[in-house]
C-alpha cells in the first residue's frame, strides 16, 4: 500500500470472535465498534480505510474468527475556518476529544456575521500550535451569551458515537439559571413544544404545533422574597432557546435575557450584575467511546454571575 499511516488517524481494531465468523465485515464494524454504514461508506473509500490482517477490503468482504479487522480514518482540518490566538479554558482533552468552558459572548462556530472571533477559531489554533489535523467537530452548542461546557469530537467516529448519546439522552448536561421570581412547584418538568414566532423567525415560542421539548427544573435557592431564584435545569431535547423560552413560559423569565426576559425590563441592578442572560451550562457528562468509561465535568461559576448571586444576595433597599 502507498498511503502514509500518518495521514490517518489512530486506527480502531477487532478481533473477529466466533460468533462473528462468515460474517460480513460491515456487520462486525455496526456491531463491534458501533460505526454507522454511513460512515463505513466514508472509510471504505480511502485506501487504509477497511483492512483485514493489513489487507485491504470493502464492507461486504466476509471475515473468519481470529482476522484483525481495522478501520482507519483520514486525517482532516478545517480549511474554511481562520486560525485564532484566542485564549480557551480546556478542561479536558485527547486524542479523541475537547472539552472547553466557553465564556458568555462567544460563538461556538462561525455563522453569517461571525466569521472570527468564534470557539472554533481558537480551536483550530489551538491544535495547528499541537501540531493536530484536526477538523473542528462540536458535539453540541450553546447560545453566544450562554457560559459553560462545550464538548468537541477531534475524528468522525467519535462525533458519531458522542452524536447517537446525545440523541439518545445519554449525555448529561446540567444548567444552573438565575430567573425572575420563582417556580410554583419547587421541581417539576416543563414539557411544551417549541416553534419559530411566525412574525418573528429568529424567536422561538411555545405553540401546540410546535416540536416536543421537555424541560426538568430544580429550585435551588430563593432571593429577596420569591423575586428571584437559582434554578437548576436538565434537557431532556435540545431546542434552540429551550431554556429562555420554556423559563418565560412558567412565568420566570432569565435575568439578563435581552430576548425573552420580563416584560416590564426587570431591575436594573440586576440585569446590570449579570451583564447577559444569566444561563450556565454547569456540567456535562458522557461515555468516552474509546474508553467506554463514564466520564464527567462541572464548570465553575463564571465572574459575572457569581457578582448577580452577590447582588441578589444583598439587594439595593429603596
Amino acid at each position: 500500500m502507498s498511503a502514509n499511516v500518518d495521514d490517518y488517524y489512530k486506527p480502531l481494531t477487532v478481533i473477529v470472535s466466533t460468533a462473528d465468523d462468515g460474517k460480513p465485515a460491515r456487520t462486525v464494524l455496526e456491531r463491534r465498534l458501533g460505526v454507522s454504514r454511513k460512515l463505513q461508506s466514508r472509510i471504505k473509500l480511502t485506501e487504509l480505510g477497511i483492512t483485514v490482517n493489513g489487507e485491504r477490503v470493502y464492507t461486504s468482504a466476509i471475515v473468519r474468527e481470529g482476522d484483525e479487522l481495522t478501520i482507519r480514518m483520514e486525517k482532516e482540518t478545517s480549511d474554511d475556518i481562520l486560525p485564532e490566538p484566542i485564549p480557551l479554558d480546556i478542561v479536558f482533552e485527547d486524542d479523541d476529544l475537547l472539552i472547553v468552558n466557553k465564556p458568555a459572548g462567544f460563538v461556538v462556530h462561525p455563522t453569517h456575521g461571525h466569521y472570527t472571533g468564534t470557539i472554533a477559531n481558537g480551536v483550530v489554533y489551538h491544535w495547528r500550535e499541537k501540531g493536530e489535523r484536526v477538523r473542528f467537530r462540536p458535539v453540541h452548542r450553546l447560545d453566544e451569551d450562554t457560559s459553560g461546557l462545550v464538548a468537541i469530537a477531534k475524528t468522525p467516529y467519535i462525533h458519531q458515537q458522542l452524536s447517537e448519546q446525545l440523541q439518545a439522552n445519554a449525555i448529561k448536561k446540567l444548567y444552573r439559571a438565575y430567573v425572575y421570581g420563582k417556580p410554583v412547584e419547587r421541581k417539576g418538568t416543563v414539557d411544551a413544544p417549541i416553534d419559530r414566532d411566525p412574525e418573528s423567525p429568529h424567536i422561538r415560542i411555545v405553540t401546540p404545533a410546535g416540536y416536543a421539548s421537555v424541560t426538568h427544573y430544580e429550585t435551588g435557592a430563593v432571593f429577596a422574597g420569591g423575586a428571584a431564584s437559582m434554578v437548576r435545569l436538565k434537557l431532556e431535547t435540545g431546542r434552540t432557546h429551550q431554556i429562555r423560552v420554556h423559563m418565560r413560559h412558567i412565568g420566570c423569565p432569565l435575568i439578563g435575557d435581552g430576548m425573552y426576559g420580563p416584560d416590564n425590563g426587570g431591575k436594573p441592578e440586576w440585569e446590570a450584575a449579570a451583564g447577559r442572560q444569566a444561563l450556565h451550562a454547569e456540567t456535562l457528562g458522557l461515555t468516552h467511546p474509546i474508553t467506554k468509561q463514564w466520564m464527567e465535568w462541572t464548570a465553575s461559576l463564571p465572574p459575572e454571575l457569581v457578582r448577580l448571586e452577590q447582588t441578589l444576595n444583598n439587594p439595593i433597599v429603596k
